[in-house]
């Protein structure tokens, strides 16, 4: 089976990559799920994100997801938050009973460099000096940001502002400043490389979303 990596994303979550090789009939028959979406791509990717919740959360209730005001999807009374990712031919997922979630996963794009313009500021822009890869990555924060804030509204390049870049040996830290919140918040988004795509997730350590510990 296919699954590229499984892990504990922090104290309260855990994450799963996985690379679809499988038909469509496959996930049909793990998720009982059937969908309106007519792009038979995007149809596959769906499929394989909701196994994926199940694969990390077996008790996780895949026919309870519904869009709140802003689209976010959501459970009824946040019995889980959750996050879910697709990049052909990977799908990344964020579990938690506890915390807000977000994680992104992004195949290496050719034009990176040419569109980085539509998501970071200039001074973002000379922080990443014009690196793929690492441009890729921020992408991915910003994505993971924004899906863990889960407001309407957001600019990309205004309003999730990267503050700090850290190489470390294995991964990369980026402190992403939300500006849209009341007050502002200055959330940890974790990314690591790989030979196909970039990912990156939010890392709560600090405080609980849901009080009701299970």
């Amino acid at each position: 089976m296919p699954l590229y990596k499984e892990w504990k994303s922090d104290t309260y979550s855990l994450s799963a990559i996985w690379k679809i090789e499988e038909p469509e009939s496959f996930f049909l028959s793990q998720t009982g799920i059937h969908t309106s979406i007519k792009n038979p791509k995007r149809r596959l990717e769906h499929l394989a994100g909701r196994y994926l919740l199940k694969h990390v959360e077996q008790d996780f209730p895949l026919f309870a997801i519904k869009p709140d005001e802003h689209d976010k999807p959501r459970i009824d009374e946040n019995q889980f938050f959750f996050s879910i990712s697709h990049s052909y031919p990977y799908v990344a997922v964020v579990v938690s009973p506890y915390v807000e979630c977000g994680i992104d996963i992004q195949v290496w794009h050719p034009r990176m460099s040419l569109l980085q313009q539509k998501f970071l500021s200039l001074a973002e822009q000379k922080m990443f000096q014009g690196n793929d890869q690492w441009l890729t990555m921020a992408w991915c924060a910003k994505e993971a940001a924004y899906k863990w804030q889960g407001k309407r509204g957001v600019e990309f390049n205004e309003h999730l502002e990267i503050k700090n870049f850290q190489n470390n040996a294995t991964d990369f830290d980026m402190e992403v400043h939300l500006h849209l919140m009341s007050p502002s918040k200055l959330i940890m988004a974790k990314s690591f490389i790989d030979d196909g795509f970039a990912c990156s997730y939010i890392v709560n350590n600090d405080e609980l979303t849901n009080n009701n510990n299970k």
